[in-house]
């Protein structure tokens, strides 16, 4: 299976050994949970998928490789202790903790997560005097003396043997306590990965026209030669960087990534021709609606490959500013529900507006934190929170400069500048919707109804950002071509998520 369907096993997995009884106890306990083992090639996304889902199920997560763990460090010192026995004394061997098991502890400690997700990577690659071990903790999930804590749920990982020399093959016995998913690469899955993510524009029109140099591992006389899906993401955010600093992105650099040469060199060559078509497509005025009569004549002769590009190059920069407006969204949705609280705080605790903000600041803070170290909150979220916070923070100041401390003065004050706020994402998402139908008014009139305008408008249905807004706002080009191009509806949770928006405090 793809990475998609593992990653939703692995949470449909971690539902079910999450549920309570009436009691208060989990159903199937912890010694009858089977861990779930994650097999396929390196790069596929195996790690980031537990990421994904430790966020999205707000739980908490443990990463361990198992590779450079001995039978000490994974199961605990031993140590001489006396203990008693039938009124005699006796001295016995113990074990000091895992520090694998420690860890978890450690986070439970720091952040208050109760629950969460032990990942084991490379398990299958643990040492000779380790190994027995595992069949232990597979079944009962303890190290040494110590077992992992109540709510706390196993994932392992591992290569295929022909991807990793260290490899041990696992006998019935263990294979016999696990749940395997076996992971394969797929395209569509990590491209719809890469739109959410905003992967550079130059490595998915490379890709969508060049498929088999997606995922690559092969045996030659020099050696190992790859190119895996984590290369193209980690290249991407090189790329941005050395862009956004004025650095070269050359063949050198590209090499570092794409350990393939021949890939490595074509991918250096078309991204030289990219920046070229980025350049000479004017593509911020495209946006703005001022391109020339010559950039549309230029489109309209140019071969397929250089119009897939332009495509690319227009769709990276659209949905770019709606993946700024929905970001904004979060923030606003987050700050309403924090505001409507606070009105009530005001209301009814003592102490001045200043002090009471502060504190719920602070709160914040520590929630951030906590969600950080437990790598339980997305990208996003993360993101959507430390803009409350700034947000919050400005609020503060202004209160103080206004000498507004009494409640009811210091929230007309707070709502006037949200009001302003909510104002400025509306006429921000007016601009990027005018936008958007001057890339539509560029592409009909270069393209007309032809196979390039469908791409674009399969691209803007299948993207996450783009379908949100849409959805959000509305957009009569998209819908006129739609459903001139008979596409389906896309899901309406999403389409109509704006329904549900409520900026008033």
């Amino acid at each position: 299976m793809n990475i998609a369907e593992a990653k939703e096993q692995i949470k449909n997995a971690m539902t079910a050994y999450f549920t309570r009884d009436e009691f208060g106890a989990y159903r199937i306990p912890a010694e009858k949970q089977r861990p779930i083992f994650m097999i396929g090639p390196p790069g596929v996304g195996k790690t980031a998928v537990m990421e994904q889902i430790a966020a999205e199920l707000g739980v908490g997560l443990v990463s361990y490789s198992m590779t450079h763990h001995t039978r000490q460090s994974a199961l605990g010192l031993p140590y001489i202790t006396t203990r008693e026995f039938g009124g005699e004394k006796y001295q016995v061997s113990e074990y000091t903790m895992s520090e694998i098991i420690g860890s978890v502890y450690r986070l439970m400690e720091e952040t208050g997560v109760r629950e969460g997700i032990l990942f084991l990577d490379e398990i299958n690659c643990v040492s000779e005097t380790l190994a027995p071990c595992m069949l232990q903790f597979l079944q009962y999930k303890v190290f040494g003396q110590h077992r992992i804590p109540a709510g706390w749920i196993v994932v392992t990982a591992g290569n295929p043997p022909e991807y990793n020399k260290s490899v041990r093959d696992f006998d019935i016995v263990t294979w016999d306590r696990l749940k395997r998913i076996d992971v394969e690469p797929d395209y569509e899955v990590w491209k719809a990965y890469a739109e959410k993510k905003g992967v550079h524009p130059a490595v998915t029109t490379y890709i969508a026209a060049r498929r088999k140099d997606f995922y690559k591992v092969e045996s030659t006389a020099e050696g190992k030669r790859f190119v895996t899906a984590r290369g193209w993401d980690d290249l991407s955010e090189m790329m941005r960087l050395c862009e956004e600093n004025g650095l070269a992105v050359d063949e050198k650099l590209i090499g570092q990534y794409l350990q393939e040469p021949r890939i490595a060199k074509d991918f250096a060559i078309y991204y030289d021709l990219f920046n070229k078509y980025r350049s000479d497509y004017q593509i911020e005025a495209i946006l703005a609606g001022t391109a020339e009569e010559s950039v549309l004549f230029r489109a309209r002769q140019a071969k397929f490959d250089e119009r897939i590009s332009l495509l690319g190059l227009l769709c990276d920069a659209v949905t770019a500013e709606m993946r700024g407006v929905c970001g904004s969204e979060d923030m606003l949705e987050l700050l309403t529900s924090e505001l409507k609280r606070l009105r009530g705080r005001l209301a009814q605790e003592e102490g001045g507006a200043e002090e009471i903000m502060e504190r719920r600041i602070s709160g914040l803070r520590e929630e951030l934190e906590r969600g950080r170290r437990a790598s339980s909150l997305s990208a996003a979220k993360r993101q959507a929170l430390m803009r409350v916070i700034a947000a919050l923070e400005e609020y503060r100041a202004l209160i103080v400069k206004s000498g507004a401390a009494e409640g009811g003065a210091a929230f007309a004050l707070i709502k006037e500048r949200y009001a302003s706020s909510v104002a400025k994402l509306r006429e921000e998402a007016a601009a990027v919707r005018t936008a958007l139908d001057n890339v539509f008014d560029f592409c009909g009139r270069a393209f007309a109804e032809g196979d390039e305008m469908l791409l674009f408008v399969t691209e803007l249905t299948a993207g996450y950002y783009s379908a949100r807004f849409i959805g959000h706002y509305g957009c009569d080009k998209y819908y006129l071509h739609n459903k001139a191009l008979c596409f389906q509806e896309r899901d309406q949770a999403l389409l109509d998520r704006v329904n549900k928006l409520d900026w008033t405090i």
